[in-house]
């Protein structure tokens, strides 16, 4: 069995304020239909709670961070989930369920496996 890690990009909103309480039951629902295939998941807060850490040079270099998104866009990362599929194909099944996919985009990586 494969991990996939599937990053939801949708509307850079606060998913916990009122107006997205409809759509995060939908998220909710996808969890507890997937249950045995979901190993983590977040949603995280909006971009403009990120700080953007860069290290000057190479390492040991002068640690610059930056309050906000990284760029400006439609849609940011928003959450993610790690999810476990038997291929690539199983991964697309699961994925097409989450609702960022009907109206964002969600994107898969296979995780590389530690040993």
């Amino acid at each position: 069995m494969a991990q996939y890690l599937a990053l939801t990009y949708t509307a850079d909103v606060d998913w916990f304020a009122p107006p997205q309480a409809a759509e995060l039951t939908e998220y909710h629902e996808f969890a507890r239909n997937n249950r045995g295939r979901i190993r983590a998941g977040a949603v995280l807060h909006p971009t403009s709670t990120a700080t953007m850490v860069r290290v000057t040079g190479a390492r040991g270099g002068d640690v610059v961070t930056t309050d906000g998104p990284y760029a400006e866009t439609k849609e940011a990362l928003t959450g993610y989930y790690l999810i476990d599929a038997a291929d690539l194909d199983e991964a697309v099944a699961i994925a097409a369920q989450i609702p960022a996919a009907w109206n964002g985009a969600v994107e898969l990586r296979p995780v590389l496996a530690s040993n």
